[in-house]
């Protein structure tokens, strides 16, 4: 989820509900760190710039840089206080995911796999594409 909320963050920043989506996010720290409110809101406008400037240049190394940014940004949110879990759950689906185009929405899916194997058996799980090559002996 904080993965997905930094990248989704990140895609909102060039859409035309950045502002609504700022004042959620901001709504989000000021709940949880008032003290850092300001400096967050200067850092999302620096980030904002960042990422109209790197999709004007068609940089996406900037763009993912700066949502790993953000993402350990979330990432110590909810670590230091596990309790803001729920409200960065609200922010991603109410906030930050309507905000974006149909192909971004598929970029921050999350996915939830479980597995087990028995008696030697395999498991292969995958979020997206999947290629594998083996080959199997029988011992003759």
């Amino acid at each position: 989820m904080v993965a997905a909320a930094g990248t989704a963050l990140i895609a909102a920043m060039a859409t035309d509900t950045w502002q609504q989506t700022r004042t959620a996010v901001l709504r989000l720290w000021r709940r949880a760190r008032p003290e850092q409110t300001g400096s967050v809101e200067d850092d999302l406008e620096a980030a904002r710039q960042g990422v109209l400037a790197a999709r004007t240049d068609g940089d996406t190394d900037t763009e993912q840089a700066l949502a790993g940014q953000w993402r350990l940004r979330f990432q110590q949110l909810v670590r230091e206080s596990p309790e803001l879990a729920a409200e960065l759950r609200r922010l991603l689906d109410d906030d930050l995911t309507p905000a974006l185009s149909a192909d971004e929405r598929s970029d921050i899916a999350s996915i939830v796999m479980q597995a087990r194997a028995d008696r030697g058996g395999r498991v292969y799980q995958a979020g997206r594409d999947q290629h594998i090559s083996e080959t199997f002996h029988d011992g003759t």
